[in-house]
């Protein structure tokens, strides 16, 4: 499988992470190219990775296998359209996309009944422990396969039987990483106002919240039974617990996640 050639059609973030994540599984850096309309993004990759790098679309779209689409959503029906005038041929191949809030039709509209698979990757895919949510349209049991082979660096690989659930997996695990920071960012605050310098609150933390995440991941045990055992009745976990349920913690999660889902349904119909 190694041997398709895959080109990412923007060179952000995402791409960046996936790309990397390619790499560090073993994936041929000679048969990886990035194409974006601005050079300095393109000689960062160049220099970070040595993959291939091009300032025209067309030419990564006629070069590759797979095209990977990684551009901001706002700007995917002009790409489309570009690569439809200018490499008609690729609508024969293989196409991931990795934004979010344009469906499977839209892109029918744009490119044709081509076959596609929309992917929605969390940043800890840079480094190997990410949550990939894929969708497929149209796609042969090989490039399925393929797919999940692409994104095997980048952590665990859910393969989704609804389009809707790509945005239930935005809210899920796609926007959850800043959930995670956010709570850590404030725990790392109320440890700087106890006397601990921002590095030590920083890496406490951090150490906390990896060493936590550990046990779940490795534990048959679920999440409430985890948090009942280090919550003795009438102790100081247990006087933190109920802070956090007097302030609703729970609903106001569930508020967020629906507010994200809510937001990408939004931004599904705005396109």
């Amino acid at each position: 499988m190694n041997d398709n050639r895959v080109a990412f059609i923007g060179a952000g973030n995402m791409a960046r992470c996936v790309i990397a994540a390619m790499l560090k599984a073993g994936y041929p850096k000679e048969n990886i190219m990035a194409a974006n309309r601005s050079q300095p993004k393109l000689t960062d990759l160049a220099t970070d990775f040595g993959i291939k790098t091009s300032l025209s679309n067309t030419e990564a779209a006629d070069w590759a296998d797979v095209i990977v689409l990684a551009v901001k959503p706002q700007m995917m029906q002009e790409v489309c359209a570009t690569l439809l005038e200018t490499a008609p041929e690729c609508t024969d191949k293989l196409f991931v996309t990795l934004a979010a809030g344009i469906s499977v039709h839209r892109y029918e509209e744009w490119l044709g009944q081509i076959r596609l698979v929309r992917a929605m990757p969390n940043t800890p895919a840079l480094v190997g422990l990410g949550v990939t949510g894929l969708y497929p349209s149209r796609c042969s049991n090989y490039e399925r396969a393929f797919v999940d082979h692409m994104f095997s660096g980048t952590g665990m690989t859910v393969w989704l039987t609804e389009e809707g659930q790509i945005n239930h997996i935005i809210a899920v695990t796609g926007s959850a990483p800043a959930y995670f920071f956010y709570f850590m960012q404030a725990m790392q605050q109320k440890a700087e106002q106890l006397g601990f310098s921002s590095a030590e609150a920083s890496a406490m933390v951090a150490q906390t919240a990896l060493g936590a995440a550990t046990m779940a991941v490795q534990s048959p045990q679920s999440f409430t039974e985890l948090r009942a055992q280090v919550t003795s009745k009438g102790g100081t976990t247990h006087e933190a617990i109920c802070s956090f349920e007097a302030a609703g913690l729970e609903p106001m999660v569930a508020a967020a996640m629906q507010a994200a889902i809510n937001r990408a349904e939004e931004m599904a119909k705005s396109i």
